[in-house]
C-alpha cells in the first residue's frame, strides 16, 4: 500500500494511529496530516526509540491496515 493512500485517508485513520501510539495526543495526530516523516519523529520522541525502529513500527502499521482493508 502506498503511503499517499494513507495520507489521503488520514482523517479516517487518525483514530487507528492514536490507538497504536497512545502517547501521541489527538492534536498531534491531527496536525501530522499524514506526514510519515513527522509521525516517525513523534514516535521517536515519545517512545525514546531509534529512527529505524519508528520506521519499522510504521511499516508494520501499514501492513496491518492493508490486511484489514
Amino acid at each position: 500500500m502506498n503511503w499517499d493512500i494513507i495520507k489521503g485517508n488520514w482523517k479516517q485513520m487518525a483514530g487507528q494511529v492514536q490507538s497504536k501510539w497512545g502517547e501521541l495526543t489527538d492534536d498531534e495526530v491531527d496536525m501530522l496530516e499524514g506526514d510519515r516523516d513527522r509521525l516517525a519523529g513523534l514516535i521517536q520522541e515519545r517512545y525514546g526509540i531509534a529512527k529505524d525502529e519508528a520506521e519499522r513500527q510504521i511499516d508494520s502499521f501499514v501492513a496491518e491496515y492493508k490486511s484489514a482493508a
